[in-house]
């Protein structure tokens, strides 16, 4: 018995790699936008970071000497960037301008407006010694971690600690 046949079947489908991590972003990406258009945050300024939308890409090392936080910030001048330090909380924020366009824009992909980016270190840095750069759309913050006193011995002085002492000498 011969199976039906649709036209053009005979064609091999394009291979398209599966990517659960792309249907999930995008899902999101979907219903942040719904949200935004619900509470009147839609359009072109929908806040970077905030409910719905995407985080930057953050790594932070971990080395002997200091904490090294790289986020990638693509397209943002230095000028458009602030980083604070409060104890242990790095927080960086900025804005991400809209280019001016000539001709219709058919579809969106790249945010625009403001971004906050909250990250707690796991460990007490030096605030003095902080380093930023940025090169290639990646912001890198360099955060030497606090110097902790090394422990040392401490020895007890006075008349009870003297007579302790000569007690111990005559018994040797």
């Amino acid at each position: 018995m011969t199976q039906p046949v649709r036209a053009g079947a005979s064609r091999p489908l394009p291979t398209v790699r599966f990517d659960p991590f792309r249907e999930i972003e995008d899902a999101w990406s979907r219903m942040g936008s719904l949200l935004g258009d619900v509470v009147g945050g839609g359009g072109e300024h929908r806040p970077y970071g905030a409910m719905g939308s995407r985080t930057a890409a953050v790594d932070i090392e971990e080395t002997d000497e200091a904490f090294i936080v790289e986020l990638e910030t693509p397209g943002i001048r230095a000028d458009d960037l602030s980083i604070d330090l409060r104890d242990n909380e790095l927080s960086i924020s900025g804005e991400i301008r809209a280019r001016e366009r000539e001709g219709t824009l058919r579809r969106q992909g790249r945010r625009t407006g403001r971004f906050e980016q909250q990250i707690t270190l796991p460990g007490e840095v030096n605030p003095d010694t902080v380093t930023a750069a940025l090169d290639c759309g990646v912001l890198t913050v360099r955060l030497p971690k606090a110097r902790r006193s090394e422990p040392h011995h401490i020895s007890i002085s006075g008349p009870t600690a003297a007579a302790e002492a000569g007690s111990t000498q005559q018994r040797g």
